[in-house]
Parts: C-alpha cells; structure tokens; sequence
C-alpha cells in the first residue's frame, strides 16, 4: 500500500508574483514575502535575523508560516545564538560548561541547550554542579509555561537573568546564555 503526501500545488509558468505580509507576533514586526498566492508560502520556514534588535545579541529566530485565512502569521520554531557571538566571548583561562536535554514546556516538547561560561579554570565537580544547577533550574522554569512565553523570555533575556542569580552562587560567570531552543514536537 502507497502512502499518499502531500504535494504542492502546481503553480503556472507565467503566473504573477507579489508580496505577501507575514505578522511576526514574537517581535511585533513584519515579513514580506514573495510568491504567488498566500497558500504557496504556507508551511515554508524563514529565518529572521535579530541582532539589531536585541542590542548585538546574535539571536536568529526560525518561524514557520502558517496561514489563518487570508492573514499570514509566523510561529516559532527554534531560536539559535550564533556561533560569531559565543567566539567573541570566549578568552583563554577560563572553561565553559554546555548541556543539551530535551523538557516539556505547557503545551509541547522542546530542546534546549544552555551555554555558561566561567571566570577562570574550575575543577570538572564545579562545572557538573552547574550543569546539573542549569538543568534543574530550567526544567521547572519549563514546566509553568507554554513555548511561546519561553520564546518570549528567551529574547528578553529573563531566563538567562534568573539563571545567571542562581549558578553565581557556586562559581561566578562570565557569561550565561541559552545557545539553543528549539521545539522537538508538540504534544497530542
């Protein structure tokens, strides 16, 4: 037995193309792309650049568009820190301490990868206990919200600030940022 997919619809050789507005609700901003109809651009992921935004955080925010009737609006998939801005932090003497786990938000699952970085070298027993601190921390920060406040949070810098209080008290950090956030499913 065949499994049938869904394939887009065949658009004509000379059709006219326009630009069609894509509402951002996470940033309050606006998209515009360029295709055929509305129906064509639904379901295509774009990738917005947030570092003008967010003051020279290099943040890009991936969005999948999704069409509610004639209206266009991009939801959320992963919010990445790129790799040009944790280069920039990193200095000789001092280590940094990653983690990657998958939580459960309100509503779905999700990935997540904090990222810290120390003021010096510490002993690996330090840096498990602010690995296990970081997950800890961040999975009952989780578990209260829904992915779309997270994203919110995210972007505001919240997380990383109530974070940031909490593992000080074990070893100073230089730097405290979650590297990655993506969906992984939603929940049924």
């Amino acid at each position: 037995m065949t499994e049938q997919t869904s394939t887009p619809a065949k658009v004509k050789k000379g059709a006219k193309k326009t630009f069609f507005e894509v509402r951002v609700p996470l940033t309050s901003s606006k998209i515009h792309l360029y295709g055929t109809s509305a129906e064509e651009l639904a379901g295509r992921v774009v990738k917005l650049d947030l570092t003008r935004s967010l003051k020279g955080k290099s943040f890009e925010l991936r969005l999948k568009v999704k069409a509610d009737g004639g209206n266009l609006e991009g939801e959320p998939v992963s919010i990445e820190l790129m790799g040009s801005y944790i280069r920039r932090m990193m200095r000789t003497g001092i280590d940094y301490v990653e983690d990657s786990f998958i939580a459960e938000c309100k509503d779905t699952k999700v990935r997540i990868k904090p990222f810290l970085i120390t003021r010096n070298k510490v002993s690996r027993s330090v840096r498990k206990a602010l690995r296990n601190l970081a997950r800890g921390f961040l999975e009952g920060h989780l578990k209260a919200r829904n992915a779309i406040e997270v994203f919110s949070d995210i972007t505001t810098n919240k997380v990383q600030k109530e974070l940031f209080l909490r593992l000080k008290k074990i070893y100073p950090l230089a730097l405290c940022e979650i590297r990655i956030f993506e969906i992984v499913n939603a929940k049924k």
